[in-house]
């Protein structure tokens, strides 16, 4: 078969403008520092644990009282140990969920763990942990609150500020703080003072990427692990919007299964097309969010539904290795310490995600790439059994890549197409299943001006 090479962005560019002043109007978006960081380490987990675990459900009731906690101990280093050997580089723990309980002792409310069976702050206990084996601590604060008698008030928000600011100031460096937007039906419709939590936010941990009710990491939509065909991190503005956010989110406990379920409604949000139409644009990449189990908080009955190593890996390689960010829920039982299954998914992950570049072929770092440079030419040591093909733009240039095709050479000379993608982004992962090659070939079909590849990395 012969293939068409020169049909690429430096020729046709796919039928688009390579370089105009709407062009560089999108390339002109571009990560914060935060989140270039945030990219550095795109799989992270939430440790859904509260209230909620000791009286077995996934929603409160609010009449819940600090003595319906009867959990009396937690082993977090354990804990932390089993997101370490997933590969994961950061904790978020629920630090208060829906059902207004507190898992430190808050000088601002009697409902916390103060004045329960437990002796000591979990988040306190937590967060020493991260910190002692080395990896991130965030927060997870839910706005919505059953219990506070303030809630539906302005008092509340000065209450939930007070509440920030303890998490912000008594637990070291904070990396990501994590809103949504989850309310009841039933809930007192109330507007939550939104900037002034995010100005404390700033103020106190400046290096704290903000999601999802936030304006640095955007919810992909849902809760299944699905990820669009192409996962731009240059969209409108507008869907920085926290309020479509809130309206968009869970609004009461039953609706938990329908969230993981695909909906392909927004399923362009940062094609040419959809950009033209938006005068305001941002840098605005997606989290993907998922338990490990059906639910978010640990149920014996549920653990059959633990998700094998494989299904975990399958879910980090359509995340990470689809221009997304990976947070991935672990929670532990009411004995407080993660159940054997989930411990056992989660060391089989590691080891798959520390084989997928365990055997590197060869790894290139192109650079911006020149205007007569079309496809780039790889060639190996010897013939090899390729695995994974791993591609990085640089960022800090914005998302360029449109579409791309990727061909591995045989021994005989002839190419063969292995993959045909469309966006690269912070990081592409490319399966090729130990296909034999003597070399690859990587031809850019469309960009937005010149790409610029941080890396392109080959795996045995």
């Amino acid at each position: 078969m012969k293939y068409k090479f020169n049909n690429n962005w430096t020729t046709d560019n796919g039928g688009v403008d390579l370089n105009s002043k709407e062009v560089d109007r999108y390339i002109l978006v571009t990560p914060s520092e935060n989140q270039i960081r945030l990219a550095e380490k795109p799989f992270y987990c939430f440790i859904h644990f509260g209230m909620n675990t000791a009286t077995a459900r996934e929603w409160g009731t609010g009449s819940e009282t600090p003595s319906d906690f009867t959990i009396k101990s937690i082993d977090a280093a354990q804990w932390v140990k089993t997101i370490k050997a997933s590969g994961a580089t950061g904790v978020i723990l629920t630090c208060k969920h829906h059902d207004g309980f507190c898992l430190w002792e808050s000088d601002y409310t009697d409902f916390s763990v103060k004045n329960s069976a437990f002796q000591g702050d979990i988040v306190k206990m937590v967060s020493d942990e991260c910190h002692k084996q080395g990896i991130d601590f965030g927060v997870y604060l839910s706005p919505w609150d059953m219990h506070d008698e303030r809630y539906g008030t302005e008092a509340y928000n000065d209450y939930f500020c007070n509440q920030l600011t303890e998490l912000l100031t008594n637990y070291g460096e904070v990396f990501e703080v994590w809103f949504d937007g989850a309310k009841g039906s039933n809930a007192v419709k109330f507007e939550y003072d939104w900037e002034r939590y995010y100005a404390i936010i700033r103020s106190l941990q400046p290096k704290a990427n903000i999601a999802i009710c936030g304006h640095d990491i955007r919810w992909v939509g849902n809760e299944g692990g699905k990820t669009r065909k192409s996962e731009y991190s240059v969209v409108p503005s507008c869907l920085c919007d926290v309020e479509k956010t809130m309206k968009n989110s869970q609004q009461d406990e039953s609706q938990a299964s329908s969230l993981q379920k695909y909906k392909s409604t927004d399923e362009d949000l940062g094609s040419r097309k959809v950009l033209e139409k938006n005068a305001y644009l941002s840098w605005y990449p997606a989290e993907v969010d998922v338990s490990i189990r059906k639910g978010w908080f640990h149920s014996d009955n549920e653990n059959k539904t633990v998700k094998s190593s494989k299904k975990l890996f399958w879910l980090y390689l359509n995340s990470v290795g689809k221009n997304c960010t990976f947070l991935l829920n672990v929670p532990p039982a009411a004995n407080g310490v993660i159940h054997s299954k989930d411990v056992r998914s989660m060391k089989g992950l590691g080891k798959k995600i520390k084989a997928l570049t365990e055997n590197p072929i060869l790894i290139d770092k192109p650079g911006r790439l020149s205007d007569d440079n079309g496809y780039i030419d790889f060639n190996f040591d010897r013939e090899r059994k390729l695995n994974y093909v791993i591609l990085k733009e640089d960022i800090s240039f914005s998302q360029r890549v449109e579409a791309f095709d990727l061909y591995i050479r045989k021994s005989n000379g002839t190419f063969k197409k292995v993959f045909g993608g469309t966006v690269i982004g912070s990081q592409r992962i490319v399966c090729v299943k130990g296909k034999k090659c003597v070399g690859a070939r990587l031809v850019i079909r469309q960009s937005r001006s010149n790409p610029v590849i941080k890396s392109i990395g080959f795996y045995e």
